[in-house]
């Protein structure tokens, strides 16, 4: 593929439509072009017979839209206090996704405060046993005894209703202290020969890894002499060239993959959402050049566009993004190179905005002090891409943009789980898949925010 052109100064304010007339535009932290009817604009039939499939190497025809469990809808809890998972709505999207060809369905024993598995299990257990394969993982993050993590195995079995698992995952593999955290969490606890000889025995029936992290790790594993039948990586657009902290260039991670010929599965195609809810003008320019589609689509397109993708997980949470995205590969149109060239310009575009790489994943939670992470970190992207974080009180609109960003606040994030409450102690930041400094950027918020209170100057 052709080296992509860098953009300039020049042409990233032509394309934004940087002036005082496209800023007046940008009052709200949500706008219409990124609400969830625009995005899923494409309306009428969802086919149920023409899903995309890839063939994995044990044979099985994956379907290359995979539903990953990690946002199931929530509902309050009967006594108030809280919420739990709507099993209903869980039920309904799991029937939906099966009779429109979708087969792969990835949990974990930490997804949605550890519920995921045994909503997925309730949903999965009305269908026949081979309508669906399914992918949980041992995520022994805190305690990596060989007795809590064969716990942790067993209890999945549970949990999902099921005597085999047929795709099981070593849990995100790269962080901490890289190569031996690795060892501690599966080697020197005698977990992966474990996991091995469940695989000979029958009870895995494909076994691999999914990777955050530093690259030696992810070069180490591929290095050691195991059959590893798939990996789950990180990819999207933007990942493709520009991964942030401590996540490796997906061009780099499938390349290497590609070459040893093992499958990857991909996580975060729409980067955490990120790319399904870009600014007004990014919008303008995807919608340009496909009126008709989702600006998810553009994502789920590139990530499906290589061949040595088995499937694709994206944690739909509402119909209409289930419908979107079976639209988009039901069947796949593979990107041209010509549109990998302008997703490229896209995404530097998209690199100009200064927003923080949260990804809405929920590992840094529960905080002990009771802040809502992922909400402060999503609300201030939110706003960013809408164009109401004033850097000056000389802004043209700054008021505007100051109430905005105030006011969306507060119906965001409840003042007692806002960033005013962090007090330092990082505990959350060995959890971020992202590698973001979290404290120190909700100290960062925080400071905007009582600037913005007291209209004093600003310095991001």
């Amino acid at each position: 593929m052709k080296k992509r052109k860098e953009i300039n100064r020049r042409d990233f304010l032509k394309v934004l439509g940087t002036s005082t007339t496209s800023t007046a535009l940008l009052y709200g932290c949500t706008s219409n072009n990124n609400s969830i009817s625009s995005k899923t604009s494409v309306q009428g039939e969802v086919p149920t017979d023409k899903m995309t499939y890839r063939t994995s190497l044990s044979g099985d025809k994956v379907s290359l839209l995979g539903y990953g469990c990690m946002r199931w809808p929530l509902k309050a809890s009967p006594d108030g206090n809280g919420e739990i998972i709507d099993q209903d709505a869980v039920n309904e999207l799991v029937d939906y996704a099966i009779a429109h060809g979708v087969n792969y369905f990835d949990t974990s024993p930490v997804y949605v405060q550890g519920f995921s598995e045994k909503a997925t299990g309730i949903a999965l257990k009305r269908h026949p046993r081979e309508k669906f394969f399914i992918a949980t993982k041992m995520s022994n993050f805190q305690n990596y005894t060989r007795e809590n993590s064969i716990a942790m195995y067993n209890q999945s079995f549970k949990e999902l209703q099921v005597d085999y698992i047929d795709y099981y995952l070593l849990h995100s593999i790269g962080g901490g202290n890289g190569i031996d955290t690795f060892k501690e969490r599966y080697v020197n606890n005698g977990i992966l020969d474990f996991l091995q000889k469940e695989k000979e025995a029958g009870r895995i029936r494909n076994l691999g890894w999914s990777f955050h992290g530093y690259v030696d790790v992810f070069d180490y594993l591929l290095s050691l002499d195991i059959k590893w039948d798939f990996v789950q990586i990180q990819m999207n657009y933007v990942d493709w060239r520009h991964a942030s902290g401590r996540n490796v260039n997906a061009e780099y991670l499938y390349g290497e993959l590609a070459k040893r010929n093992i499958p990857a599965i991909i996580m975060e195609p729409l980067l955490g959402g990120r790319l399904s809810n870009l600014s007004d003008n990014l919008v303008a320019r995807l919608k340009q050049r496909r009126p008709d589609s989702s600006v998810a689509s553009w994502a789920f397109r590139f990530a499906g566009s290589y061949p040595n993708i088995l499937t694709v997980l994206s944690g739909m949470t509402y119909m209409e993004h289930l419908q979107d995205n079976l639209r988009t590969y039901s069947p796949l149109q593979p990107l041209t190179n010509e549109e990998k060239d302008f997703l490229e310009e896209t995404a530097q575009l998209m690199l100009q905005y200064p927003t923080i790489p949260c990804n809405d994943c929920k590992y840094c939670m529960p905080c002990p002090y009771g802040l809502d992470i992922p909400a402060i970190l999503v609300h201030y992207n939110r706003c960013v891409n809408a164009g109401n974080v004033p850097r000056s009180l000389q802004d043209e609109n700054y008021f505007q943009a100051r109430r905005a960003f105030l006011i969306g606040y507060d119906r965001s994030v409840p003042k007692l789980r806002q960033a005013s409450h962090c007090i330092g102690c990082e505990q959350c930041n060995p959890h971020c898949p992202q590698n973001i400094d979290i404290p120190k950027e909700l100290h960062r918020i925080d400071d905007f925010v009582e600037k913005l209170k007291q209209k004093k100057e600003i310095s991001l």
